[in-house]
């Protein structure tokens, strides 16, 4: 026997039966709902309304549960007619959405009109919705899978990455003038019009490369063929798209003091070297963790090489649109990503010249494909009725601790704290597979 809930809720579907819903298409995946309430319900809802309000409306002149009706809508119609009007909308799209049998996604776009008494009330519903996508055929798919190896060379230029990164400058003993390529130590102060510029304070001890123009290329000019213990006077005007907004489109002359020319000393590519990356005690144990690494980023570059491919041939033979919503939800991910990268490396969005709205309008065609990738998966997934085997949540959760080079223990805590989080892991999972399958 069905509970009271379930009743109450079949008879307000009998009462809505005649509630009118007609779908107009804008696209494939947007539609405007034309929905009309009929006048009974209308009638029904303004009466309710009013019996209640009549038991608690304190209106001078009259006692409680005596003001008539008339003089309650002459106090609080406006504030009856919002109520009424959301619970009609909030009730009949609900049942409008169940009876189109429409996958709506994001917030509907609604511009209710005043309600009138005892007459029909209308009105309209803008919603997104997924695209019904046909069966995919994604057998027989015609793949180059370009094989990549670890070269000496690859691993000689990692090395002489680290390399750079213990490298140190040190005066230089000759006496002659600056040459493109010198790094310089400096002091150094903007001026506008003769006024310091608080953006560029006075800065001691600065040290920079000739050629490299990171402040200006104006600077690194002019301090060729200058001597330690010059000082000198240099205009600079930074274009209009220069990374740093607060001085981009200003002109600044700029006061400098050469203090020193110095030269870049690199380390040896030896086994002190390597003490300084890891737990290694020779060079050839950091080749090897050099090597090794590599081939895991190789492994992964294929994968996602032939990924591209895949998805690239299937949407070439039957591409689809993508509601916006789904495609704003993507570009908020891939933005938060940025910006948690931006400060992994000590930076903000502000001080690279950024700003959320560049970055969306950069990234917004990767967010659509990867919308498109989303439900090409999705529907293969249900397609092929995909399911995790036992255990493939805990190997995902270990592959993650190894990747993060996290405990096993941390990473299962964070998914009991996120549930949400650990749906969107064990989807992410079931991708992975319809990725494998295909």
């Amino acid at each position: 026997m069905p509970e009271d809930t379930d009743l109450l809720q079949a008879f307000d579907l009998l009462e809505r039966k005649n509630m009118q819903v007609t779908v107009e298409d804008l696209s494939s995946v947007r539609k405007v709902l034309h929905i009309e309430i009929p006048e009974e319900d209308v009638n029904r809802e303004v009466e309710n309304a009013y019996k209640e309000l009549k038991k608690t409306a304190k209106i001078k002149g009259f006692r409680p549960g005596k003001a008539p009706r008339a003089v309650l809508e002459r106090h609080y119609r406006k504030d009856v007619d919002a109520d009424i009007s959301s619970r009609l909308i909030q009730e009949s799209f609900a049942d409008a959405i169940r009876q189109e049998k429409l996958n709506v996604v994001g917030t509907p776009d609604l511009n209710p009109p005043d309600l009138q008494y005892k007459m029909p009330y209308h009105y309209d519903a803008t919603v997104e919705v997924t695209p019904e996508l046909e069966e995919i055929d994604y057998k027989g798919l015609e793949l180059k899978k370009v094989k990549w190896e670890v070269s000496e060379t690859a691993i000689q230029n990692q090395l002489k990455m680290f390399q750079k990164n213990l490298s140190r400058t040190e005066a230089i003993e000759e006496d002659r003038p600056v040459t493109e390529g010198d790094f310089v130590l400096i002091h150094y102060e903007g001026f506008e019009d003769g006024a310091p510029v608080e953006d560029v304070q006075r800065t001691e001890n600065f040290t920079m490369k000739i050629g490299s123009a990171q402040i200006a290329q104006e600077l690194d000019d002019a301090l060729i063929g200058k001597k330690p213990g010059d000082s000198l006077k240099v205009d600079v005007t930074f274009p209009e798209d220069y990374g740093n907004k607060t001085l981009a489109g200003r002109s600044l002359t700029f006061h400098i003091e050469l203090e020193e020319i110095r030269k870049e000393v690199l380390p040896e590519i030896d086994d002190e070297l390597a003490k300084h990356f890891g737990p290694f005690e020779t060079l050839d144990a950091l080749k090897a963790e050099i090597e090794k690494n590599l081939k895991e980023g190789y492994k992964k570059r294929i994968e996602q090489e032939l990924n591209e491919q895949i998805f690239a041939k299937l949407i070439e033979k039957r591409d689809f649109e993508v509601p916006d919503t789904m495609v704003e939800y993507e570009l908020e991910g891939i933005i938060e990503e940025a910006e948690r990268s931006f400060m992994h490396h000590n930076m903000t969005m502000e001080q690279l010249g950024l700003t959320k709205e560049h970055l969306a309008e950069k990234y917004r065609g990767t967010a659509v494909k990867q919308v498109k990738r989303h439900l090409i998966l999705n529907k293969i997934i249900d397609q092929e009725e995909l399911t995790l085997e036992e255990g493939a949540l805990e190997e995902g959760m270990a592959e993650m601790a190894r990747s993060f080079n996290q405990p096993v223990e941390g990473i299962k805590g964070y998914y009991q704290q996120y549930p949400d989080k650990l749906q969107h892991l064990q989807y992410t999972l079931l991708e992975k597979k319809a990725l494998e399958l295909i």
